[in-house]
């Protein structure tokens, strides 16, 4: 049986195949419950997290990712992932970084790219995609541009 986030659990979002991820704030601490089994750290520096297989992706706060070719690989291994492990996504607060990397990765699963930031404000957080740049990142993502 696949090992998966509980649906209904905080800050789980069901991408267009049904995969779940989750996302949140490390400022938070870690939710209650079973805990992911692979990590993608959206942060200026390095988390060293050592817990669990993570990725770390250099994003500084209110800005977008420093390598978009790794950030684009790290994305294509959360989705194939997300088929029968839980991962997670996360920054400093769990909204903006958090936010847009979901959206890209909903992008990447079907969602079509005018529409991810809705999909995953919807389905994740309200507010989640901060900044005008990160929604202009997002939308660009489908077309090959980010």
């Amino acid at each position: 049986m696949a090992r998966t986030w509980d649906a209904e659990g905080p800050g789980v979002l069901r991408l267009p195949s049904g995969a779940l991820v989750r996302g949140r704030g490390l400022r938070y601490g870690e939710p209650a419950g079973a805990g992911a089994e692979f990590g993608v750290y959206l942060l200026g520096r390095d988390p060293g997290v050592t817990e669990r297989e993570a990725r770390w992706v250099r994003w500084p706060d209110f800005r977008l990712p420093t390598d978009r070719g790794a950030f684009a690989a790290v994305l294509r291994e959360a989705l194939s992932r997300a088929a029968g492990e839980r991962v997670e996504f996360a920054c400093g607060g769990g909204v903006g970084r958090t936010g847009t990397a979901l959206a890209c990765l909903a992008v990447l699963d079907g969602v079509p790219s005018a529409e991810a930031v809705a999909y995953v404000r919807a389905g994740y957080h309200p507010r989640a995609v901060e900044t005008p740049w990160q929604r202009r990142f997002v939308r660009r993502y489908g077309a090959g541009a980010a």
